[in-house]
């Protein structure tokens, strides 16, 4: 078995002393944070501007929406060649690169006058955040393992949670003064000034002795032999699925279903990153007297319970919106026990390829999380059913999947 694939328990914390002002980066978190919250930031900001850019392109919403499901599959593919690049040449090099890319693709859709150009702009755009983002829970692992590990992106996420909860509200905010292209134009500055911040502040973390040659190829085949890892993995990207079949249903249910206008979209939306934000700081609690493993799994639970009430609720008794968005809340709230905890899990069966698991990791959740924003879009009847039962599935199909992997498996001896 090559080096990068030995295998850790998972509460076996790292052997390699690193270098003290490797270990006291200022303002970690903080860059980090804000890398990441090139996702959130590309995703969020131009929901309420949604119905006017199909009115000014003079195409479908659904043609708009598609954009979404794009940027997810361009994020996910980003990701899938930045892990392996990271782990080879490096984290800063890979992210200075996702940054000039996500940087074009901004430009491209700012200035586009047809859907084409917006798609082909999203795509580039999204690979290159992809590209970029993969490389935080990297350089978290190259530092931490375990549950420090799980504390240290708990803080993370809590930073970023300004990210989600601020775009929708940058979004409309924008609006007020200007058109949509304007929206893209922020991010295209808010990437220009990351990418100069991260270029003189944040060193390379990751060790010369642990660099390879082992192909991409063969790094991803050993994460995903690892029965152990993709439980996690699973656990976190079906969850996920779970946050963006909301995310691609929430403009036609809260904007279209219940009338909501698109300045008061934000608030309702916000109001699920402020419940994600609480479980993070909960969540940070939590480790230091349960395993990750035991927090996952209430979080997966209360998820599936969420999702079934969700539809009970919604099919038979048709309850107002304020009960559906109290639900959502805390469906949403619990990836705070889920995603943190899963991507530790995960990784620290290989601090070596950190980068590349974090990339199959975050891929497979952008991918799920595509298929189900289109499923709710193809199923979606103007009514929050569509949304409702996918969210429900994504959970449930996570347990099932976990539960399976996680099982000893059985060696029949001839």
């Amino acid at each position: 078995m090559y080096n990068d694939c030995h295998i850790l328990a998972p509460r076996q914390r790292r052997s390699t002393v690193m270098s003290s002002s490797l270990r006291h980066i200022r303002g970690f978190a903080w860059m980090l944070a804000a890398l990441v919250a090139l996702g959130p930031l590309a995703i969020d900001a131009y929901l309420p501007a949604i119905p006017l850019m199909a009115e000014d392109l003079n195409t479908s919403l659904h043609n708009i929406e598609l954009t979404l499901s794009l940027f997810l599959i361009g994020f996910a593919a980003g990701q899938l060649i930045g892990g392996p690049t990271s782990d080879r040449y490096g984290r800063r090099l890979t992210i200075l690169i996702g940054l000039s890319l996500f940087m074009a693709g901004s430009l491209i859709t700012a200035l586009g006058s047809h859907i084409e150009l917006l798609w082909v702009g999203r795509l580039l755009q999204a690979f290159g955040g992809g590209m970029g983002v993969v490389n935080t829970m990297a350089m978290v692992r190259d530092r931490y393992s375990g549950r420090e590990s799980a504390q240290v992106l708990s803080k993370i996420v809590t930073i970023l949670m300004i990210a989600p909860l601020a775009a929708p509200f940058i979004g409309s905010f924008l609006l007020l003064f200007a058109d949509w292209r304007s929206i893209f134009f922020f991010l295209f500055l808010y990437a220009a000034i990351l990418l100069v911040v991260l270029r003189l502040a944040l060193p390379e973390t990751r060790l010369a002795e642990h660099v390879s040659v082992i192909s991409p190829l063969r790094r991803y085949l050993a994460v995903l032999k690892n029965r152990q890892a993709l439980a996690f993995l699973f656990s976190v990207a079906m969850s996920n699925a779970g946050m963006f079949a909301f995310i691609t249903g929430s403009p036609g249910v809260y904007m279209g279903y219940y009338g909501v206008s698109e300045f008061i979209y934000p608030f309702l939306f916000g109001a699920n990153i402020l419940a994600l934000s609480l479980s993070n700081q909960i969540n940070i609690r939590l480790l230091h007297r349960f395993s990750t493993t035991q927090i996952l799994r209430v979080g997966q639970s209360i998820q599936l319970i969420l999702g079934i009430s969700m539809i009970i609720t919604t099919l038979l008794l048709q309850l107002p919106l304020g009960f559906l968005v109290a639900q959502i809340m805390l469906f949403i709230g619990m990836q705070g026990f889920i995603v943190a905890n899963g991507m530790s899990g995960a990784t620290d069966y290989f601090p070596h390829s950190a980068a590349t698991a974090t990339a199959l990791i975050s891929a497979s959740g952008f991918t799920l999380g595509a298929l189900s924003g289109a499923l709710v879009g193809l199923l979606g009847d103007g009514t929050p059913y569509a949304m409702v039962a996918v969210m429900a599935a994504c959970p449930l199909i996570g347990i099932v999947l976990r539960e399976w992997l996680q099982r000893p498996v059985t060696v029949v001896q001839k």
